[in-house]
């Protein structure tokens, strides 16, 4: 263990240390009905799921899971956006002993196959609107099970659907349908290591290639209790009967997983579903509450709710409870508009590698704005030089971020040769970002290693952009990369060379991309240049294009 200076820093209720219990993360769910078993778990356009209800459903979809061939270590892919369908889906896999697979519902058909072949998907629950993109999925890829169903189905007032009308598949299943038939089942009696894999999120490469980070079980337990404890100093004060979180990142988002649906489940919080950010909707939804506990959230979402025009009128400074930005920086401007209406907040750093945490501003302790703030419980950083990765640079010069923690991965899925490029074998992880230490150890990022592009709190890879432009008929050369946007906090721009003779406009160009990639990745602006600049050896200078960015701002 290193000396951890910042532990002086951490609020009362924090521990400079925890004794994590040897659990699998879906144990949490068993303890939380057993305390309230009548609080309400879920709670999705008004229509409520008890804590004892929502184990009653994962214990019956885990056994039905089984009787259809689910084994431990098989995975299971969710595509689906927040909802009762994702949490019991999400539970029963974890009992099983079966391995999440995580899936954003805005991937294309392309997308999806490679992830699914990747890790060998054994099944996969997904929904009615996306059903294009699974019917091209799975004539790529081969998957047994197929359990579809419409996220209304678990909405008081709305008809459920039926196999009929969702028009299914031979073979496939309808999630209601499977549920309704199961018979009452205890947990399953699957034998779970701590370090059994238990969730392999996917994060994207400087290659383009997709890494999926493999989170274990232990992973999940020790992110869940340290995000818990580390809100405490708030939130522990809050009777548990009025806890209440409003649960709008995706849980298919590592971040989403664990600050929004497991810390809720842990704290047995009342978790405001909302499965897609509308922004009207969502501003519909919070007044209808009299106290909304904690939101978790990107700075786009921060943004757009406190600068609402319904803000003053529905007085979120009184309705909003602790706010947590992650995902990217909070502009100094929003900072001080929370700051101006009383609601506490915190920011912080992490990684799908990291369990989605790992530093942050304390709660009630010293904030530094443009800091991400300090190390979690558990966890050693060190600032190395850029050049060889190995000599600690001195305080106040910039070095890139190694972590170790019980937070950090356990390796990437069936790729040893980036999980030795990023891990090494007494546990630091190599995470690309590069920070300076202050005076008050406290970190602050300068500057990202890799050419990560942060759009809405969503990690966008500037290659696997590039892959796709290049794909277009037209295009000679194209390189992407990130450029300020006040409202995403970045957004993609594509520079494009064209072939010798060709034309084409900035629409057709975005549209290309829109059929490939997922609507954040594709660029919402394109130049066209006669060349690009380019190293001696012909390297695109990436660098020289944001330089020139930056200079117009």
């Amino acid at each position: 263990m290193q000396n951890r200076p910042w532990l002086r820093h951490y609020d009362f209720q924090v521990p400079e240390t925890f004794k994590y219990p040897q659990i699998p993360a879906s144990e949490f769910l068993i303890h939380a009905s057993k305390l309230f078993p009548d609080k309400t778990a879920l709670n999705c356009y008004g229509t409520r799921t008890t804590f004892w209800e929502l184990r009653r459903k994962v214990f019956a979809m885990a056994r039905v899971m089984g009787e259809m061939g689910v084994e431990k270590g098989d995975r299971v892919a969710l595509h689906l956006p927040n909802s009762p369908q994702y949490v019991i889906a999400f539970y029963a896999t974890l009992a099983l002993g079966a391995t999440v697979v995580n899936l954003n519902p805005m991937y294309t058909a392309e997308e999806l196959s490679g992830i699914c072949a990747n890790t060998g998907v054994s099944t996969l629950f997904t929904f009615d609107k996306v059903m294009p993109n699974i019917r091209a999925l799975t004539g790529r890829v081969t998957i047994n099970r197929v359990v579809v169903t419409r996220v209304t189905d678990f909405v008081d007032g709305f008809p459920v659907s039926t196999v009929k009308e969702l028009e299914l598949d031979e073979g496939w299943c309808h999630f209601s349908e499977l549920l309704e038939n199961a018979p009452a089942a205890g947990p399953p009696k699957a034998v779970i290591n701590p370090r059994d894999p238990a969730l392999i999120q996917f994060t994207g490469g400087t290659t383009g290639i997709p890494k999926g980070a493999v989170l274990t079980h232990q992973n999940l337990v020790a992110g869940t209790i340290q995000c818990a404890n580390w809100a405490a100093a708030f939130l522990g004060k809050i009777p548990v009967e009025r806890q209440t979180s409003l649960c709008v990142l995706p849980f298919f988002h590592v971040y989403g997983t664990i600050v929004a649906l497991s810390a809720s489940i842990y704290n047995c919080t009342t978790q405001v579903l909302v499965p897609r950010f509308e922004l009207d909707e969502l501003m519909g939804l919070i007044s209808g509450f009299d106290e909304i506990n904690f939101f978790p959230a990107v700075p786009t979402m921060i943004n757009a709710v406190i600068n609402h025009p319904k803000a003053e009128e529905l007085n979120l400074d009184r309705r909003l409870g602790l706010l947590n930005s992650g995902g990217g920086p909070l502009a100094t401007e929003l900072i001080d508009r929370v700051l101006d209406m009383g609601i506490p907040y915190s920011e912080g750093w992490g990684m799908s590698e990291t369990t989605s945490l790992g530093i942050s501003n304390p709660i009630m302790g010293l904030k530094k704005t443009g800091s991400i703030g300090v190390p979690f419980p558990d966890a050693d950083v060190r600032l190395v030089d850029l050049a060889e990765g190995k000599e600690d640079v001195p305080r106040g010069e910039p070095g890139e971020i190694l972590f170790k923690s019980p937070l950090v991965m356990a390796g990437y899925w069936d790729n040893p040769e980036e999980t030795r490029n990023q891990l090494t074998e007494d546990g630091w992880l190599y995470t690309g970002d590069i920070a300076v230490m202050d005076e008050d150890d406290y970190l602050f990022i300068v500057d990202r290693k890799k050419d990560m592009i942060i759009a809405g709190g969503y990690n966008v890879y500037p290659r696997e952009i590039d892959e796709v432009l290049y794909q277009h008929p037209k295009v000679a050369d194209a390189v992407s990369i990130g450029v300020a946007d006040q409202y995403r906090g970045e957004t993609v721009k594509a520079f494009i060379v064209l072939k010798a003779g060709e034309t084409a406009t900035d629409k057709e160009i975005m549209e290309f991309a829109r059929t490939k990639l997922a609507p954040y990745k594709a660029p919402k602006t394109v130049e066209f240049r006669d060349d690009l600049p380019k190293s001696a050896v012909g390297k695109i200078l990436r660098k020289e294009l944001r330089k020139e960015e930056e200079g117009k701002q």
